[in-house]
């Protein structure tokens, strides 16, 4: 299957976001000041859990798309200097 160049840009842009957006959330997760993600005692509760778990596959899904987007454009490029 081959990408168009638009696509693959745009794969690769979504899988740079994805990483952006969800290193903040887990930053503002582990700096959470508000009684959900930590009980009194420091603990982490099932909202940290859930959140951590939810980052955590949103990091692998992101890498992959990510890494299609960039293979897309590598291609494209290829294809380009061909003609």
């Amino acid at each position: 299957m081959k990408l168009s160049r638009s696509a693959s840009w745009f794969l690769l842009a979504f899988g740079v976001w994805s990483w952006f957006i969800w290193i903040t959330f887990v930053k503002n997760l582990w700096n959470d000041g508000s009684g959900l993600a930590f009980d009194d005692a420091g603990d982490p509760t099932a909202y940290f859990w859930v959140h951590l778990l939810l980052a955590i596959t949103s990091f692998v899904l992101g890498t992959a798309v990510g890494a299609i987007g960039l293979r897309g454009v590598r291609a494209s490029r290829r294809d380009a200097r061909a003609e």
